[in-house]
Order: structure tokens, then C-alpha cells, then sequence
């Protein structure tokens, strides 16, 4: 992979959508598991029928999972920004 052109706008524009494709599946699911865990958490305090002290437990597990698929989609994309740049660094020496 070519070292990313930040000196024009076209070539910013393509570096900032190669890192919003970085991690995407794991950022989705992370998010679809906060989001999921947060509306198991208010039907829970609700009292709606069918959802015992299983659904607590399982709601905080998926709101821990979930922010760390988060975390780890960040993580993941420091990591490939910084071997972009030093890529960048080392065409430009």
C-alpha cells in the first residue's frame, strides 16, 4: 500500500475514508451491543413481562462486551494510523 498523499484534499479525503473502513465491523457491533444492552437495561427497570434477573446480567455483559469492541476498534485504528504515518515518514526521507 502507497504511502497516503496528505498534500492535496483528494488525498485526505481518501486517507480519512481508509480509516473510517479501519475496524468497522467491530465499531458496528460494539455500538449494536451498547445500544442493545442499553434498551435491555430500560425494559428491565420497566418491569416488562418475560425478563427476570437473567436480563440484568446479560444486559451488563453485553454493555462491557460492547465497549470494549469500542475500544478495541479505536485501538486498532491508532495502530494503523500510526504505521500510515510512519510510512509517510519514511517515503518523504
Amino acid at each position: 500500500m502507497p504511502a497516503p498523499d496528505l498534500d492535496s484534499d483528494e488525498g485526505r479525503a481518501a486517507y480519512r475514508k481508509e480509516l473510517r473502513q479501519v475496524a468497522r465491523p467491530l465499531r458496528a457491533g460494539g455500538l449494536a451491543l451498547v445500544v442493545g444492552a442499553a434498551m435491555l437495561i430500560l425494559f428491565t427497570r420497566q418491569g416488562t413481562p418475560g425478563l427476570g434477573d437473567w436480563a440484568y446480567t446479560a444486559s451488563y455483559v453485553m454493555l462491557g462486551l460492547g465497549w470494549a469492541c469500542v475500544i478495541g476498534a479505536v485501538y486498532s485504528r491508532t495502530r494503523h494510523h500510526r504505521r500510515r504515518m510512519r510510512e509517510l515518514e519514511g517515503a518523504s526521507s
